[in-house]
C-alpha cells in the first residue's frame, strides 16, 4: 500500500498514471473476485483505500491551485 509521503512527492501526471493503473487493477480484481480466482482479498482493500489516497491528494491541489 502507497504511503501518503510517497504520493505526495508525485507530480500530476505520475499521480493520474498511477490512478488509472489502479483502476485497471480493481477492474481485475473485482472479476477475479466474482469467479472465485482470488488470491489475496486483502489487496482489494488497498487498491481501494490507495484510489481513496489519490483523489483526496489531486482534490487538494485543485482547490489550493484554485485559491491561489
Amino acid at each position: 500500500m502507497a504511503k501518503i509521503a510517497d504520493l505526495t512527492g508525485q507530480t500530476d501526471d505520475q499521480l493520474q498514471s498511477q490512478l488509472g493503473e489502479l483502476k485497471r487493477e480493481q477492474f481485475n480484481l473485482r472479476f477475479q473476485a466474482a469467479t472465485n480466482q482470488l488470491e489475496k482479498p486483502s489487496r482489494v482493500r488497498e487498491v481501494r483505500r490507495t484510489i481513496a489516497q489519490i483523489k483526496t491528494l489531486q482534490t487538494q491541489r485543485a482547490r489550493a491551485a484554485s485559491g491561489q
